[in-house]
């Protein structure tokens, strides 16, 4: 008999577009629609693989996937639109083998199932404690659902993960939920950002000292490796680290032990090593800044995050997100976003990526005189503008027009462009017609006729 992968989900059409590109790639699959089902057809059956939703009507997937585990059944790959960290986390810590994020690629879904296929001789590692998480991490987007996922998949272990991404994209909050998901996170958390301490003091931040190490020593100080025994050290910005500094954190890596600054006592610790960056290691490694050896030991499992201008579709919900939590962190009345003034911010650019976004609600929050933001509230309100050149305020300019259901605006907007370049060069020429003209490029007549275009509108 042909083995066979089962399907479990409460939407049919799910059920069925998965269910024939399965069998176009040769594969035996059969369907359920809820867990009691699946359980009456394990008295005589066994699956070669089975594919769960998580939120069904009833029973949910996790509750069967656990008690698959148990029961020997596998491997199984979870399916969810519940796009978050703790989804994904409580799924591979119930046993998962992989995790879809709902909706998902067709060719991507087949090479995940194929390839769980492919391993299936090596039994998942059954994990079943639940862990209540509310990340502050938030998104839809695909590039977000990958970063969930790999969280959830690299969160129960000890590797070390190197976190990339521009400044204000959320690095730290990766580290968080990954100690939060983790079997440390009981443990201490213990941030640290290397750029921010002078070089002379780095090395005590880190290791600590004892009495007498150096002037203004007067106590035996813990470094934050002490202070992070048994949980996760997260060290931000390491690509800023000081070489010689480098070398002594790369033996702590390789050996788990260290000296305290001016100390004779060799101490051993039991550290997770979360490293982060917005640097390019690599070419800080080219360059001689950064050495190879503690790149490769940092760089065990990498999780890049998206700059919020690749994920342009959860401005909209961090906004909204960000508005609620200012107001009540500041203990303000409500506020909400108008559809006009939310698609205005989508639609900006945020070179500070979601820090920059979580300013701009704050302010929102204080200064927006309504309960309700509309685009108004947003003049004086740019951040920081992408070009830094007049094509930013053209560009919020059509925004807002558009959101307000205005028509014909490339019109007023080429004449508005066209009086504004007449009336700077004629001022930057002296009113010299002939120079303004060669200052614009455009021939004499050109300018003339175009100015008594303007005068005639300004008359009528």
């Amino acid at each position: 008999m042909t083995e066979e992968i089962w399907i479990v989900d409460d939407d049919r059409g799910v059920r069925f577009v998965l269910a024939e590109v399965l069998r176009d790639a040769g594969l035996a699959v059969r369907e359920f629609g809820e867990v009691g089902s699946v359980r009456t057809a394990l008295l005589d059956a066994r699956p070669a693989l089975l594919l769960t939703d998580v939120r069904m009507p009833g029973e949910d997937g996790l509750s069967l996937l656990r008690e698959l585990q148990e029961r020997g059944v596998g491997p199984v790959i979870v399916m969810s639109a519940f796009t978050d960290v703790a989804t994904a986390a409580a799924a591979y810590r119930a046993g998962a083998v992989d995790y879809l994020a709902k909706p998902f690629d067709l060719d991507h879904a087949v090479a995940v199932v194929q390839r769980a296929l492919a391993s299936a001789a090596a039994p998942a590692e059954l994990i079943v404690e639940a862990v209540a998480s509310n990340h502050a991490l938030l998104g839809e987007s695909a590039p977000m659902r990958e970063v969930f996922r790999l969280i959830g998949r690299v969160a129960a272990s000890d590797l070390n993960v190197l976190i990339t991404g521009e400044t204000g994209t959320g690095k730290e909050l990766v580290a968080r939920a990954l100690h939060e998901e983790s079997a440390r996170r009981q443990k201490p958390f213990v941030a640290l950002n290397t750029a921010a301490i002078p070089s002379e003091l780095l090395e005590s931040e880190l290791f600590g000292h004892e009495a007498g190490a150096f002037t203004g020593a007067l106590r035996r100080v813990a470094g934050r490796f002490e202070q992070a025994e048994g949980g996760t050290l997260f060290l931000d910005e390491i690509g800023d680290m000081p070489l010689a500094l480098q070398t002594r954190l790369l033996r702590v890596l390789a050996g788990g032990e260290f000296y305290r600054v001016g100390g004779r006592e060799l101490i051993r610790g039991n550290v997770r090593i979360v490293a982060a960056t917005h640097q390019d290691l690599s070419a800080r490694v080219a360059a001689g800044l950064f050495r190879a050896d503690l790149m490769h030991r940092l760089d065990v499992v990498r999780i890049e995050l998206p700059a919020l201008r690749n994920r342009r579709g959860d401005i909209p919900l961090l906004a909204r997100h960000f508005l609620t939590a200012m107001a009540q962190d500041l203990k303000l009345p409500p506020k909400r976003f108008s559809k006009a003034a939310l698609k205005l911010i989508a639609q900006r650019e945020f070179p500070g990526n979601v820090r920059e976004l979580e300013n701009l609600c704050r302010r929102l929050a204080v200064i927006a005189p309504g309960s309700e933001i509309l685009p108004t509230d947003l003049d004086g309100m740019r951040g920081a503008p992408s070009g830094g050149d007049w094509t930013d305020a053209l560009r919020d300019w059509a925004a807002e027009a558009l959101a307000a259901g205005e028509v014909e605006i490339h019109a007023r907007a080429r004449e508005a462009l066209d009086q504004t370049l007449l009336q700077a060069a004629l001022q930057a020429c002296d009113g010299h017609r002939q120079n303004a003209a060669q200052a614009l490029g455009v021939g004499r007549n050109t300018l003339t006729r175009k100015l008594g275009t303007s005068r005639a509108r300004k008359s009528s």
